[in-house]
């Protein structure tokens, strides 16, 4: 991993810059020719860039100001490279020896279909998710995400390794030690990908998705798990089965916990665990717990963590579940102004073409103090023939 040497003047956007192609190639071949271990990151010299239409932007990491890049237009002197260790990286989370709980549950493969018999062996295809750390220099000070991508593997490990397995969640697998997790290959498409097909959905398909949906999430809910990024690209529908499976946990949170925003929490996320090697530990208690509440997807994430004000991570999801529920009913995307939707305001035409869902999405949208619907899985509706 190398790091980029940028200069921040402004401190409204980010803007989206990218590396000259040649520039690029030239410090791919003088990377690969590097001698520094993998292990380690160096600082590169100042590099040329081409700066992308201000409209374009990139989010800063948790607790970083946002602010414009600017680049210089003119190559600096090669300064000596400087070797920066990442503090507490993510990957020791699955450091040797990984704890039991991290591994494969009992006959983890039971519900899966094998891609390919051997004369003494079943083949399945799987998803390794490792740790991806950024590091950039900022003014001279180095800013990582290390600590944000802890927090989503440590969040996304507590679902996997307390939530049974349910046919409408992504399974997991297990762990590889100094690797990552290894989670069941979906072989689908995103519902964003499915309700953009035309002709729309028939009704009988829709209400079979809520269905899906709601058993899912109320089944994450019934261990005091939130999904905490619901949206139309975290939920994926399998062919040609059509199985709703959920995924992307990395911004879920415990009911039981303390919300705090990202700002405010930790810095180091393993100080709440008492070290790496205890984490799995703590995961299975009933520790009570400061834990970040981080803002979701757009237009899909409640008002009040976008406010900051969040109370109640369940019904946050239910929030969302109603947005998504209104892209679902209308077969096409929607979008909110989030001044408007951090005041709890709605467009007024956000139902307009809603057939099915559109009494029970506003029961989901209202304010979460003035009698949200909760996610109960009574509410599911009875099959359309």
């Amino acid at each position: 991993m190398h790091v980029k040497r940028v200069t921040l003047t402004s401190k409204k956007n980010w803007w989206m810059v990218e590396m000259d192609e040649e520039e690029e190639k030239a410090n791919h071949a003088h990377a690969m020719n590097s001698s520094v271990s993998s292990d380690e990151t160096v600082v590169e010299p100042m590099y040329h860039y081409h700066q992308q239409d201000h409209q374009n932007h990139m989010h800063p990491f948790p607790g970083m100001p946002d602010r414009t890049l600017t680049t210089s237009t003119e190559p600096s002197q090669p300064p000596t490279p400087v070797i920066f260790n990442v503090p507490r990286h993510p990957s020791s989370i699955f450091s040797f020896p990984t704890p039991t709980s991290y591994s494969a549950p009992p006959n983890p493969t039971a519900n899966l279909a094998p891609c390919a018999h051997g004369s003494a062996s079943e083949l399945f295809k799987c998803v390794v998710k490792k740790p991806d750390v950024v590091q950039i220099e900022i003014n001279g000070e180095m800013q990582t995400n290390a600590s944000d991508v802890t927090v989503q593997f440590l969040a996304e490990l507590r679902v996997y390794t307390t939530v049974s397995r349910h046919r409408n969640i992504c399974a997991f697998l297990g762990s590889l030690e100094n690797v990552g997790m290894v989670l069941e290959y979906i072989d689908g498409r995103t519902l964003y990908d499915v309700i953009s097909v035309r002709p729309p959905l028939s009704t009988m398909k829709k209400i079979d998705y809520h269905n899906q949906l709601l058993d899912g999430l109320t089944h994450l809910h019934s261990y005091g798990l939130s999904h905490g990024d619901l949206s139309l690209l975290n939920v994926q529908v399998t062919i040609p089965a059509d199985t709703i499976k959920l995924l992307d946990f990395g911004r879920s949170v415990s009911a039981d916990s303390i919300y705090t925003s990202p700002e405010d929490a930790p810095v180091d996320p393993f100080a709440m665990f008492g070290g790496p090697g205890k984490v799995a530990e703590v995961l299975a208690s009933s520790i009570k717990r400061i834990e970040q509440i981080h803002p979701g997807t757009r237009p899909f994430c409640a008002p009040e963590i976008l406010r900051g004000e969040c109370q109640d991570a369940l019904l946050a999801d239910a929030y969302s579940f109603g947005m998504v529920l209104v892209c679902l009913d209308k077969c096409d995307s929607v979008d909110v102004k989030p001044w408007d939707q951090r005041k709890d305001l709605l467009p007024k035409d956000l139902f307009e073409g809603c057939e099915v869902f559109e009494g029970r999405a506003r029961e989901y949208l209202r304010k979460w103090n003035a009698q949200r619907r909760r996610l109960e899985k009574s509410d599911m509706f009875p099959p359309v023939h």
